[in-house]
């Protein structure tokens, strides 16, 4: 799996010799051997990552190109490369069309940030829209972080703004305005049956550090007689697993009759936290296999000399493993034969697993419009040395794509994402609080419960006519991404 590479101080005393044999002592007739300078150290980093975990380094001709098993002709190859970036774009399988994921950073604290939902924000969840055919762009708070600077500020969800500082947001300034300050005064509108109309309404809100909490809202509520467990999830954070087990125990103790799991902003995060819930919500067996893994060659035969066949397949968990912070805790499990789960084309990666992993074993009744269709899942890279120690001359590190996943039927590559069972849209003129039994989407599923007819919404925002701008996910980097942490390091 490790490429072998040749002594270059070897190679250099080899040619030198073979000149002396066949040219005598004549000086004038030596040719000096050609000496290529060492690749930087960042460069053959990312060259060797790829090489080795790349799930599409086959498809790649300079990976998978034997010449560059030689040291001199890899270095050759690496020094046309100044820009660690551009190289690295280099060597991905048909980069932004196949492959929209992998990506590389010049601080590894990046990554660590973005896995545990740590950022520098005001703390709120958007989408922008184009006003009727103009330049001019509104915005509609689809969420807010507990305990952020926009929760203290009084931003709730479906509050719509219109201007950052006084200046009304349009397609050429929303991203200086929205990204370009850490502080800033919102200015907010109404939407009215003939538009949007401004109001006099404005909050000051200032950007903090701060982790986001994944748990938005959960709660229990009865219909006809049944206990509903109802939950909003927002991303697959492993720091809060244990929060989220309570969460479940709170569902079993009052007895749910039905769990709502509401994806719709999630975009992704850990796979071991996606087979944690699936397991709170079906079960804890774990003989039966929650998803099987596609590596490239060399990683799936190196993970079958480490645990065999079975390496390649995830089961459902008995339980959370321990961490530097808290003991091996016992899965709290449902047991349920049915969920319903709410999607929109923001929901990607480990919510996708979940769905398509819990779809072999019960009735997963999904209601929204088509998922993102992302299936793969990538990990971290540093420059490991041998004794697993990461290089201490430079801090890049990346995250490429390695896996892509199938549930037990094989089910895999849904390039244009899961449907729905029901489909239906998020209604931006008439957003309601999470667990509102009048919202859009929730009250679909309510309908189901009820056993009464689920047709079509008509939707306020379809007056205004919504041509999407952007929204949150577009300016976060790593919004869909799914990882895994295998305990690899780079050895031969």
């Amino acid at each position: 799996m490790i490429m072998k590479r040749l002594n270059p101080v070897n190679t250099i005393l080899f040619v030198l010799f073979s000149a002396l044999l066949f040219n005598g002592c004549n000086e004038e007739n030596v040719t000096p051997p050609v000496v290529v300078p060492e690749a930087t150290e960042v460069n053959k980093f990312i060259y060797k990552g790829l090489h080795d975990y790349y799930l599409w380094n086959n498809q790649v001709t300079a990976l998978s190109n034997v010449k560059y098993e030689k040291a001199d002709s890899l270095n050759a190859f690496l020094n046309n490369y100044t820009d660690p970036q551009k190289l690295f774009a280099s060597l991905l399988y048909r980069y932004e069309e196949v492959d929209k994921w992998s990506f590389l950073v010049d601080d590894s604290k990046t990554i660590d940030d973005w896995i545990s939902g740590i950022s520098k924000t005001m703390g709120y969840d958007f989408m922008l829209g184009r006003i009727g055919n103009s330049n001019d762009v509104f915005g509609f708070v689809r969420y807010v972080f507990s305990g952020s600077p926009a929760e203290k500020a009084g931003l709730k969800r479906g509050d719509v703004f219109l201007t950052i500082n006084d200046q009304q947001l349009s397609v050429s300034n929303y991203q200086k305005l929205l990204l370009g300050t850490e502080t800033y005064k919102m200015g907010f509108a109404t939407i009215e049956p003939q538009g949007i109309k401004p109001s006099l309404k404005t909050l000051l809100m200032t950007a903090i550090e701060m982790q986001e909490n994944p748990i938005n809202k959960d709660t229990i509520f009865t219909i006809d007689n049944q206990k509903i467990g109802y939950l909003v999830y927002n991303g697959f954070n492993a720091d809060f697993d244990i929060q989220l087990n309570d969460v479940i125990k709170e569902f079993k103790d009052a007895a749910v009759d039905q769990m709502v799991l509401d994806l719709r902003y999630n975009g992704g995060g850990s796979v071991l936290s996606s087979i944690y819930l699936a397991s709170m919500i079906y079960g804890t067996d774990n003989t039966k296999v929650f998803a099987r893994s596609m590596y490239n060659s060399g990683l799936e035969e190196y993970f079958k000399q480490q645990g065999g066949i079975t390496a390649l397949d995830d089961y459902f968990a008995k339980s959370i493993d321990a961490t530097d912070k808290t003991p091996a805790t016992p899965i709290n499990t449902l047991n349920l034969k049915k969920i319903y789960i709410i999607v929109s084309d923001n929901t990607a990666s480990a919510s996708e697993l979940l769905i398509n992993g819990l779809r072999p074993y019960m009735q997963v009744i999904v209601v929204g419009i088509n998922t993102v269709g992302k299936y793969t899942g990538s990990f971290t890279v540093k420059d490991w040395d041998e004794n697993g120690k990461v290089n201490p001359n430079h801090k890049y590190a990346m995250q490429p794509i390695v896996v892509k996943y199938a549930n037990v039927d094989g089910v895999t590559d849904f390039v244009d994402g899961l449907s729905p069972t029901f489909k239906a849209e998020e209604d931006i003129a008439n957003l309601l609080p999470f667990g509102d039994p009048n919202e859009t989407l929730l009250k679909v599923v309510l309908d189901d419960i009820k056993g009464a007819p689920v047709t079509g919404m008509v939707l306020k925002s379809a007056k205004i006519g919504l041509k999407k701008v952007a929204d949150s996910h577009d300016f976060k980097p790593f919004a869909n991404e799914m990882y895994i942490n295998p305990k690899l390091k780079d050895q031969e």
